[in-house]
C-alpha cells in the first residue's frame, strides 16, 4: 500500500476523482473517503489531498485510493516520530485493568503497562494480589500522565507508552553517582512479601529483599516495617535502574561470633522448627540454625521427613559441617543413633 500526493479531484454522489499528475486517474468511494483530514464538503479543484493506494488498477482501469487508509498511515507515522524523538506526551488514563492503565494518543488507543509505570505511582502490594493491584489502577483513572511512546506498530495496531521512561535518562544520572557500600537514609515506601522497598536521596527507590532486613530470619517485612518508617540502609548492587540494599549489614553479623563456640564432631541439642521436602531445620539457639538433610535423619531412605521428626521436637544432633561464610551449619540424626 503506497501513499501518494494527489491533485486536482472532481466530486460524484459517493465517489471522488482524482487527477495524479504524470500517472493516471485515481477514485475514492464508499467508506475509504472518510477521514479527519479531508474535509471533503469544502474540497474543491487544486487542492492537493493525500491518499492511499488501494488497488493499482480497478476494473474501470483507474487506480483505487483510500483517504482512510492514508489518515491512519499519518497518525502511526506521526506516532513513530513522536516514539523516536521521545517526545514527553501528556495523556489521561482512560481506563485500568490488572496489567496496567489505557490511554489515549493522536487518537489511537494506547497501553499503559503495569511495569512502565513510574516508583510514584507503581502499586506495591503485599503477595502481589492482582485485585488489590486493581483498586490501586483505578484511582489513576482521569489522571494526566507524562508518557513516552516505546512501541508504535501500525501493522499489530499497537501502541505502548511508558511513565518510566520519562524520567530514565535523569534516574540513571543519579544513580550514576551512587557506589556500592554507599549507606542512605531515606523511608519505607512498600511492603511485600519479599522484602521492602525504600526512598532515599533525590527521587530514587532501592529494594532491601527479605534476606537482608536482619541476620535472624524473618517470615514477613510487614511483623517488622511500616510505609512511611525511617531507615538507614547500604547499597549492595546497582543494575542499570535497580538499587538493591541491605538492612542487616550495617550491624556485625551475629552467627560468626555466636558459631565460635561449635565445632564439627559435636553433639547439640536442637528443636525442629521447618520440615521441607529435603529434610527439616532446627534451631539449635536464637539466630543459629542448622539443616539436617534427608539422608541425615535415618539409616533408612525417608520417603518424608515427617516420617522420622515433628516440629517442636527437641533432640540430639551431630555437626557434621560449618560454613561460616555461607551461614550453613550441617546437622545429623543418624550419626547420632549410631554413636
Amino acid at each position: 500500500m503506497n501513499q501518494i500526493q494527489t491533485t486536482d479531484y472532481s466530486a460524484g454522489k459517493n465517489e471522488v476523482y482524482i487527477d495524479i499528475e504524470g500517472i493516471g486517474l485515481g477514485v475514492v468511494r464508499g467508506r475509504e473517503l472518510y477521514d479527519e483530514s479531508v474535509r471533503l464538503a469544502t474540497l474543491k479543484a487544486g487542492d492537493k489531498v493525500f491518499a492511499s493506494v488501494v488497488d493499482p488498477e480497478n476494473k474501470e482501469g483507474n487506480i483505487e485510493l483510500s483517504f482512510r487508509q492514508a489518515g491512519q498511515e499519518r497518525v502511526w507515522q506521526t506516532l513513530t516520530d513522536r516514539m523516536r524523538s521521545k517526545e514527553v506526551i501528556k495523556t489521561k488514563i482512560l481506563d485500568a485493568n490488572k496489567g496496567g492503565l489505557m490511554v489515549e494518543v493522536n487518537g489511537v488507543i494506547g497501553f499503559l503497562p503495569v511495569s512502565q509505570l513510574s516508583t510514584e505511582h507503581y502499586p506495591r502490594v503485599e503477595e502481589g494480589d492482582k485485585n488489590k493491584i486493581l483498586e490501586i489502577l483505578k484511582d489513576y483513572v482521569g489522571q494526566i500522565f507524562d508518557v513516552q511512546i516505546i512501541t508504535a506498530a501500525q501493522e499489530d495496531e499497537k501502541l505502548i507508552v511508558s511513565e518510566k521512561a520519562v524520567h530514565e535518562d535523569v534516574l540513571r544520572e543519579k544513580i550514576g553517582k551512587l557506589k556500592i557500600g554507599n549507606i542512605v537514609e531515606g523511608e519505607v515506601t512498600g511492603i511485600v512479601d519479599f522484602g521492602i522497598f525504600m526512598k532515599f536521596g533525590e527521587g530514587l527507590e532501592g529494594l532491601v529483599h527479605i534476606s537482608e532486613l536482619a541476620w535472624n530470619r524473618i517470615d514477613h517485612p510487614k511483623d517488622h516495617y511500616k510505609v512511611g518508617q525511617k531507615v538507614k540502609a547500604q547499597i549492595i548492587s546497582i543494575e542499570r535502574d535497580r538499587v538493591s540494599l541491605s538492612i542487616k549489614r550495617l550491624e556485625a553479623d551475629p552467627w560468626l561470633d555466636l558459631i565460635k563456640k561449635y565445632q564439627v564432631g559435636q553433639i547439640v541439642k536442637g528443636k525442629i522448627v521447618r520440615l521441607m521436602p529435603f529434610g527439616a531445620f532446627v534451631e539449635v539457639e536464637p539466630n543459629i540454625f542448622g539443616l539436617v538433610h534427608s539422608v541425615e535423619l535415618s539409616n533408612e531412605e525417608v520417603g518424608d521427613p515427617s516420617e522420622v521428626v515433628k516440629v517442636d521436637e527437641m533432640k540430639d544432633f551431630k555437626i557434621i559441617s560449618i560454613e561460616p561464610g555461607e551461614h550453613r551449619l550441617g546437622l545429623s540424626l543418624r550419626a547420632v543413633k549410631q554413636s
